[in-house]
């Protein structure tokens, strides 16, 4: 019974940390682009009137980055909830 709630606490923290950090992450993500290229990143880089470049490279940078914050946000908010439950453990032995 303890696995099952570790393994609900850890996916619903999971998901709360994942959500917040893609917001963050994309707002740090569209504050660099517009400081490194001077512009606002594309809304829609399927448009046609947006440069294959620019668009490919909203594409990557995004990707990489919202993956890299979501899956790091995940892993640690995983990391707190064992952590969490450890002690939890320890103190009903005693």
């Amino acid at each position: 019974m303890s696995d099952q709630r570790t393994d609900i606490a850890t996916k619903v923290a999971g998901m709360a940390a994942a959500f917040a950090a893609a917001f963050v992450a994309r707002k740090i993500i569209t504050f660099a682009w517009t400081k490194i290229t001077g512009k606002e990143p594309p809304v829609s880089p399927e448009d046609p009137e947006v440069g294959i470049r620019e668009a490919l490279g909203w594409a990557v940078v995004t990707g990489v980055g919202l993956e890299a914050a979501r899956l790091l946000a995940t892993r640690a908010a995983a990391k707190q909830v064992r952590h969490y439950q450890a002690g939890q453990a320890i103190k009903a032995e005693e």
